[in-house]
C-alpha cells in the first residue's frame, strides 16, 4: 500500500506564509470609503493566496502531495453585507497560479469548511448560510482550475435533540445541492456526536464518499476498532459522487485523518505531533485490501509534524515498511 501524507494549511516551517490574514467586518465598516475598503480586502486575499503558493512550492520541495487550503483565503466572501462584491477578476490569475502549480505536480488538494457549515440543521436560515459557504468553497476551487476529484469535507453536523432525524435531515438537505457543490463532498466522523459508523451509514445512504477520522473514532465510537469498518469505509470511495473528476486509469484514492491527542485531561485536542504506533497499526491492518492512501495529518505543528512522522518511520524500515520520498512510505501487506 502506498500512503502520502499532508498537512493544513499552514506552515511552521516556512517564514511569514500566512494564508489565513484576514479583516473584522467591524474594522472594513470604520473605513468610510468603501470602494478603499474592498481594495484592501482584495490586496489581503492577494497576499494569502500567494503565500498559499510559496506554500505549495515548499510542498514540492519536500515530495508534500496531499495539502488542505485554508478557507480564509477571501476574508468577508461570505459576510452578508458584502454579497454585491465579487473579488474574482481581480484575484484570477492568483488563483490560477495555484492551479497550474497543482495540477503540474499532480498534487491532491482540499478544504474544510469551518463548523458554521451544517447540513443537519433544522434552520432554514442557517442551512442557506451553509449552502453560501459551500459554493464559495466549490468557486474557490472552480477559479484554480480544478476538478471535482478536489474535494470539500465536512461533517454531519449537530444532532439537535434527536439524533436519528438529524442524519434523515442531512440525507435529504444534501440531496437537494447543486451538483459542482455534492460531487466535491466528503464525509467524516466526529469525535463528540455522529460516530465512524453512523457516519458511515449516512454515506452509504447518500453516495458520499467517507473520510475517516481515527483519532475522533477512538474518542467517539459503537466499541469498534477503525480497521473493522474499513472495507466498508472503502467501498464509499467506488461510488459515482465519490469518483467525479478523476481519471479512469487513476481512481482518486480514499483519504483519512489522522491526529494524536493533546492529553490524557483533553483526549479529542491535538497534539504537535503524532504518535507512530497507533497509525502504524492501523496501516498495518488495511494494507492488504488498500494499494493505495492519503493522509491528512492534522497535528498542531502542521508540516513539522509531517516531516517528523516521516523521521519516525525510518525507524521501521525492514519491517514491513519502506521510505518512497519524503512524504510517501510504502506498508506490506
Amino acid at each position: 500500500m502506498r500512503v502520502r501524507f499532508g498537512y493544513v494549511a499552514m506552515s511552521v516551517t516556512v517564514s511569514n506564509a500566512s494564508p489565513s490574514r484576514t479583516m473584522t467586518y467591524a474594522s472594513f465598516s470604520k473605513i468610510p470609503d468603501r470602494e478603499a475598503a474592498i481594495r484592501k480586502l482584495e490586496r489581503i486575499a492577494e497576499e494569502n493566496l500567494h503565500n498559499t503558493l510559496r506554500l505549495l512550492r515548499h510542498n514540492m520541495a519536500h515530495d508534500i502531495m496531499v495539502y488542505r487550503f485554508s478557507s480564509k483565503l477571501i476574508p468577508l466572501a461570505t459576510h452578508a453585507e458584502l454579497q454585491d462584491w465579487d473579488p474574482y477578476p481581480v484575484l484570477r490569475p492568483a488563483f490560477a497560479a495555484l492551479g497550474d502549480v497543482i495540477k503540474k505536480a499532480g498534487m491532491r488538494v482540499s478544504f474544510h469548511p469551518d463548523h458554521f457549515t451544517v447540513l443537519s440543521t433544522p434552520r432554514p436560515e442557517v442551512l442557506a448560510s451553509s449552502v453560501r459557504d459551500l459554493r464559495h468553497h466549490v468557486r474557490m476551487l472552480e477559479a484554480m482550475g480544478l476538478g471535482p476529484a478536489a474535494k470539500n469535507n465536512i461533517h454531519i453536523g449537530g444532532a439537535y435533540g434527536d439524533k436519528q432525524t438529524s442524519a434523515l435531515r442531512f440525507e435529504e438537505q444534501v440531496a437537494r445541492l447543486e451538483r459542482a457543490m455534492l460531487e466535491r463532498l466528503t464525509l467524516e466522523n466526529d469525535d463528540k456526536t455522529f460516530t465512524a459508523s453512523e457516519t458511515l451509514t449516512v454515506c452509504e445512504h447518500t453516495g458520499l464518499p467517507m473520510v475517516l477520522d481515527i483519532h475522533h473514532q477512538w474518542v467517539n465510537n459503537d466499541g469498534e476498532r477503525p480497521w473493522e469498518l474499513w472495507p466498508a469505509i472503502l467501498k464509499t470511495w467506488h461510488t459515482p459522487l465519490a469518483q467525479a473528476g478523476s481519471l479512469a486509469d487513476k481512481p482518486l484514492p480514499p483519504k483519512i485523518h489522522v491526529s494524536s491527542p493533546k492529553s490524557t485531561k483533553d483526549p479529542r485536542g491535538h497534539a504537535d505531533h503524532v504518535s507512530i504506533e497507533p497509525l502504524l497499526e492501523f496501516l498495518r491492518a488495511i494494507a492488504s485490501k488498500t494499494p493505495e492512501l492519503d493522509v491528512m495529518i492534522e497535528a498542531k505543528r502542521k508540516d513539522e509534524a509531517l516531516l517528523k512522522l516521516m523521521e519516525d518511520f525510518r525507524t521501521y524500515e525492514g519491517e514491513g515498511i519502506r521510505i518512497l520520498d519524503g512524504a510517501t512510505i510504502e506498508v506490506e501487506g
